[in-house]
């Protein structure tokens, strides 16, 4: 039997930090409960003579997330109304880094490259809830990543 994995080196989940770049304006967004970044590759079939059944090609990618907050900021509120107000649509940069300090695998750290939102929450309450929160869902249109996780001894 092959080398295992120690289960601290499986990152706690809360163990992030995430950042906003927008309009020149850095924020750290502690207010964050969670998020997830997705690419999905657009794919084409391709017909071969031979074959009974298509490939598939790889054509490009779309990127999308969605992310919850606690409600308690204006500043994805005030780039929904500054798009309903002044037509003017606001990218911006997103900046997840995982690190828990107990895994060997250090922290990796990826950027979300203009997002844009694709609407959001104005207004809300609910008697009946401990806390409020809002979700956002989100493109963009490049990423980068900066840093990487070590590889598992073993791997």
């Amino acid at each position: 039997m092959g080398q295992m994995m120690n289960a601290r080196d499986a990152i706690c989940a809360s163990m992030a930090d995430c950042y906003v770049t927008m309009d020149g304006e850095r924020y750290h967004l502690m207010q964050a409960i969670s998020l997830e970044a997705k690419m999905e590759k657009t794919k084409q079939e391709v017909p071969i003579l031979g074959k009974t059944g298509k490939g598939n090609k790889a054509v490009g990618w779309k990127g999308t997330g969605k992310a919850t907050f606690h409600y308690n900021t204006s500043v994805f509120r005030e780039v929904l109304y500054q798009f309903k107000e002044k037509g003017e649509d606001l990218y911006f940069d997103i900046q997840v880094t995982n690190e828990d300090p107990s895994s060997s695998v250090g922290r990796q750290t990826i950027v979300l490259k203009d997002c844009n939102l694709n609407g959001g929450v104005l207004a809300k309450f609910d008697a009946n809830a401990e806390y409020l929160e809002e979700e956002l869902e989100f493109t963009f249109e490049d990423w980068e990543m900066p840093e990487r996780f070590t590889a598992l001894a073993g791997m």
